[in-house]
């Protein structure tokens, strides 16, 4: 199973960007699922019924979200409707559900979004909450992979080695930035602690620089307008072997104008 895991798409800019050449390269990778984090994707915040409907339109099979999880309110009729999970330890009585089993072409794949602790908002333990989880999605498929959506890279290290030969990987997401760590744990588990974003480049976490830079110099609260240059959408690729769940490989993956 070849699967691609993007970055967290960063508003209008990021989803022309996905509109124009993600089809196609769907097409021409042979990728067998297409899962993002889009809880950034509606104006930089968020997440509403016509932006999801652009991405899902533009070949992704499932969206994953994080602390902007709720910022849209009409996200909530959204998750029994499209393929869209919030983090699983925002407890049972959150509105959405924190995982997935998707079936695509007689394959199937169970996909689980987690919230770090450490420096975020309070939520219950990812640890505990995943867990619990696992036993009904094994029921299904052993190709799972966790979006653990968090600050701190120590807790996203400890997630993946605490799953390591549990899941088939355990991807960080939440700073925008991809490291340079990507490795398999355990010869089965595939593990980053982030894998990046979708979006402008030339930008601080795909807002336009000089508003961040008047922030940090001024002290002042403002608007952090979405920036336009040098889009790219960065991720990784999967390849899973679907009768062990094992990951077989992970590859840091940016997809930029001239190499589409």
């Amino acid at each position: 199973m070849k699967v691609l895991f993007l970055g967290d798409i960063v508003g209008r800019p990021a989803r022309r960007f996905l509109k124009d050449f993600l089809p196609e390269l769907v097409k021409r990778e042979a990728f067998d699922f297409v899962i993002a984090i889009g809880e950034n994707a509606a104006g930089g915040s968020g997440l509403t019924e016509k932006v999801a409907g652009e991405l899902f339109s533009s070949s992704i099979d499932i969206l994953t979200t994080g602390d902007h999880a709720f910022k849209k309110r009409e996200i909530f009729s959204l998750f029994d409707r499209m393929d869209i999970i919030r983090p699983l330890n925002y407890g049972e009585l959150a509105k959405g559900r924190g995982y997935i089993i998707k079936e695509k072409a007689g394959r199937k794949i169970g996909v689980i979004n987690l919230l770090g602790r450490v420096f975020m908002q309070p939520a219950d333990c990812p640890f505990k909450a995943v867990s619990a989880a696992l036993n009904e999605i094994l029921k299904e498929t052993k190709s799972i992979v966790v979006d653990i959506h968090a600050e701190a890279t120590s807790e996203k290290v400890a997630l993946g080695y605490f799953l390591a030969r549990k899941v088939s990987a355990v991807l960080g997401t939440h700073t925008h930035i991809p490291t340079a760590d990507a490795r398999i744990i355990d010869r089965y588990t595939a593990y980053i602690t982030d894998v990046g974003m979708t979006g402008a480049l030339d930008s601080v976490l795909g807002r336009q620089k000089e508003d961040i830079i008047s922030r940090f110099l001024t002290n002042v609260p403002q608007r952090f307008n979405l920036a336009e240059g040098d889009v790219r959408a960065q991720g990784v690729v999967l390849n899973i072997d679907e009768k062990t769940g094992r990951a077989e490989s992970i590859e840091r993956v940016e997809y930029k104008g001239e190499n589409r």
